[in-house]
C-alpha cells in the first residue's frame, strides 16, 4: 500500500520592505544652548569671513583667490569673486592662482609664484588644511581660509571658517555661498547654481537638498538639474584632463568658463570643455580593455594604465561592476 504525499502547502515568502537609503542630510545636527542650529560652521567664524570679504572690497586692494581645481572649488572660487564686484571691489582688482599638478599651496614653488603677484588679500578655498607657515611671507597681507575638510590645523595667521565639524558636512561652495547670500541681494541669484553644481559635483546629483541645506527649488526651476548636472559632468571632464598629447593641466579654461558664464547653458556651449568632454572619452576607450592583474590569492586586481589623462578612476569603476569572484576585496 502505497503511502500518499503530505499535502504540504508551501507559505509565502513574506518580502521584506526595503529599507530606506538614508539621505545625506539625514543626520543629527549640533545645537546650542538655545536650541538653534548650528550650520555651516560656528555662526562666530562665518561673520568673521563676513566682515574680511566686506574689508577686502573696500580696500579695493589686490586679491588673490585660490581654489581648489574641482567643480566645488572652482564654484567657490566664482561666488567669491562675483561677491566682491557686487561689493564694489574693481575685477580688475582680483585675481586667481591654481595650484599646478601634484602641488599643493605649501610648496615653496606656489608659495614663490603667490608672492610674485603682491596680494594684500589671500582667499583659500578648499584647499584642505594643515599646520602650516603663513600663506605667503607677508606679515601685511592677511588670509581667510574656507574649507570643509577635517582639519584642526590650519597656515599661521589665517582667519578660518570650517564647515568639517557641523554635519550635514557643507561642501565648499556650499559654505561659500551661505557665507555670501547675506552680503548682497544680488549674490543668491547670481550664484545659487553655482553653489548646487559645486555641491553636486562632491556629494553626487541624488542629493535632496532637505533642511539644513538651503531650499534650492527657484534655482531647479530657473536652471533644471539636467543642464546643472550636465554642467558638472561637462566641468570635471576639463578638470581631469590632462591632454594626453600636451600634458597641459589646463584648469584655468574651467575657470575661465565659470568666470564667464551666467547660467548652466552657457557652460555646456563651451567650446573647450567640449573639445575636454570628447579626448578624455577617447582616452576612456583606449584604455577600458586593460586586463586586470591579480594577486596570487585573487584578492587585489591591479591595472596598469599608462595615460597623462587622470583616467584611471573611470576604468577601475568600470571593471568593478564586471569583477565578481568572492575572494577579490580590492
Amino acid at each position: 500500500m502505497k503511502r500518499k504525499a503530505l499535502d504540504i502547502k508551501e507559505s509565502p515568502q513574506v518580502k521584506r520592505p526595503k529599507e530606506p537609503i538614508p539621505d545625506y542630510c539625514d543626520v543629527q545636527t549640533r545645537k546650542n544652548n538655545n536650541g538653534n542650529i548650528l550650520w555651516p560652521a560656528s555662526s562666530e567664524a562665518i561673520e568673521v569671513a563676513r566682515d574680511y570679504l566686506r574689508e577686502c572690497a573696500a580696500a579695493k586692494a589686490k586679491t588673490l583667490i585660490l581654489p581648489d581645481k574641482d567643480a566645488d572649488g572652482l564654484d567657490a572660487g566664482v561666488i567669491i569673486h562675483r561677491t566682491l564686484t557686487a561689493l564694489g571691489a574693481e575685477a580688475s582688482s582680483i585675481d586667481v592662482h591654481l595650484v599646478g599638478k601634484g602641488k599643493s599651496i605649501h610648496d615653496e614653488e606656489e608659495r614663490e609664484a603667490m608672492s610674485a603677484k603682491n596680494p594684500k588679500y589671500i582667499i583659500v578655498v578648499d584647499q584642505g588644511s594643515r599646520p602650516a607657515p603663513p600663506v605667503i611671507d607677508d606679515p601685511d597681507v592677511q588670509s581667510l581660509i574656507i574649507d570643509h575638510h577635517l582639519s584642526d590645523e590650519f597656515p599661521e595667521n589665517a582667519k578660518v571658517v570650517s564647515a568639517c565639524h557641523y554635519p550635514p558636512v557643507a561642501t565648499s561652495s556650499l559654505l561659500t555661498y551661505e557665507i555670501c547670500k547675506t552680503l548682497h541681494p544680488d549674490i543668491a541669484s547670481l550664484c545659487g547654481y553655482l553653489c548646487v553644481m559645486g555641491t553636486h559635483g562632491d556629494l553626487g546629483n541624488t542629493l535632496k537638498w532637505d533642511p539644513p541645506f538651503p531650499d534650492m527649488k527657484e534655482v531647479f526651476k530657473t536652471h533644471t538639474k539636467k543642464a546643472i548636472n550636465d554642467a558638472v559632468s561637462l566641468l570635471n571632464a576639463r578638470l581631469i584632463n590632462t591632454a594626453r598629447r600636451t600634458s597641459k593641466f589646463d584648469v584655468i579654461s574651467a575657470w575661465s568658463a565659470l568666470l564667464s558664464a551666467t547660467s548652466p547653458k552657457e557652460i555646456l556651449t563651451n567650446p573647450r570643455l567640449l573639445s575636454a568632454r570628447a579626448e578624455i572619452n577617447e582616452e576612456v576607450e583606449s584604455q577600458t580593455h586593460t586586463a586586470p592583474k591579480f594577486s596570487k590569492d585573487g584578492k587585489i586586481a591591479v591595472f596598469r594604465i599608462h595615460s597623462a589623462a587622470q583616467v584611471h578612476p573611470v576604468i577601475a569603476t568600470r571593471w568593478a561592476g564586471h569583477l565578481k569572484s568572492s575572494k577579490l576585496e580590492i
